[in-house]
């Protein structure tokens, strides 16, 4: 009798766009496909060694949330100021040691637009909405409630106009393009169909466990944390709110995985607001930009199915 293989469990998948490429992820396992300037496809994967150590915080709620965004964050700056070196870097005829030098130069201003994102992030998503109402509100006399409520609805317009303004700019569009690709690559691997453009052309480019979708509950659930901190102080409400942050992450983090695995009412509600922002956040990518996204796939999937 013939011995039976057993079928491995497919593997939960994630992704990101980058420049000229697209990123993917699978638990501890990393891949980028990037769209060299002479057209060739770059490829290149890496293991995940330090979640790998601790891959215990992946059944500890709450926690897993924190590592889990922490990683995301240090993982797609990583893939995607590579994705950048490759598609600047490449087909530039310069002296090896002048190469080194153009990439340290970027690897240093990379750096720093990352710490003034951080830096602007804080100022226009944490003081600016508390500087806002609590001037508002020496006017009209808000309770707590009202001040939480205003202080959540400036921020999310703050947020949506943001994506709104960058969304026109080309290079940004482009961007999202290959972010479209990404959710429809992953669309049709988890609707086990082959991955041919054709296939992954007929899928959704909406998907429930986007970045979008978690920086959105993330926004919502902000609203709930932070009505418990102080409005005294601006400054003190602000230090409470960066340490307050990984409860919310935390938070944010279940309620999406939660929401990702099922598909009642309550799912569908917690979901909506995040599918209908990435009409801003995902466009429609064409063949080429859905081949990167099928090489980043395969990739990280090819030792596991």
């Amino acid at each position: 009798m013939d011995e039976i293989k057993e079928k491995k469990a497919k593997p939960k998948v994630g992704g990101q766009a980058l420049i000229e490429g697209v990123m993917m992820r699978s638990e501890n396992d990393v891949s980028m496909a990037v769209r060299l300037k002479n057209k060739k496809i770059d490829v290149e994967s890496f293991k995940i060694t330090f979640l790998e150590k601790i891959k215990w915080y992946r059944k500890i709620p709450l926690l897993r949330g924190i590592i889990e965004m922490i990683a995301s964050l240090v993982i797609g700056y990583k893939c995607l100021l590579k994705s950048a070196q490759k598609v600047e870097l490449e087909e530039e005829k310069k002296e090896e040691k002048e190469e080194k030098e153009n990439k340290k130069l970027l690897t240093i201003l990379s750096t720093l637009a990352a710490l003034f994102g951080v830096f602007l992030t804080i100022i226009l998503f944490m003081f600016l909405p508390s500087l806002a109402v609590k001037q508002t509100a020496k006017i009209f006399k808000f309770n707590n409630f009202f001040k939480v409520l205003i202080e959540g609805i400036i921020k999310i317009t703050i947020f949506i106009s943001y994506i709104f303004i960058t969304s026109k700019l080309p290079d940004v569009k482009r961007t999202f393009e290959y972010h479209g690709a990404e959710h429809k690559t992953i669309a049709c691997f988890e609707a086990d169909l082959n991955l041919t453009v054709e296939n992954v052309k007929k899928q959704t480019r909406f998907h429930p466990r986007c970045g979008t979708n978690f920086i959105f509950i993330v926004l919502m659930i902000s609203i709930l944390v932070f009505s418990f901190l102080t409005w005294k102080n601006l400054i003190v409400r602000l230090i409470l709110k960066f340490f307050t942050l990984p409860i919310v992450t935390g938070i944010s983090y279940e309620v999406i995985r939660l929401a990702g695995k099922n598909s009642n009412l309550l799912a569908k509600i917690l979901i909506a607001p995040g599918l209908l922002l990435q009409r801003l956040t995902t466009k429609e990518p064409d063949d080429s930009q859905i081949e990167i996204a099928i090489t980043s796939l395969k990739e990280v999937i090819k030792d596991k199915i």
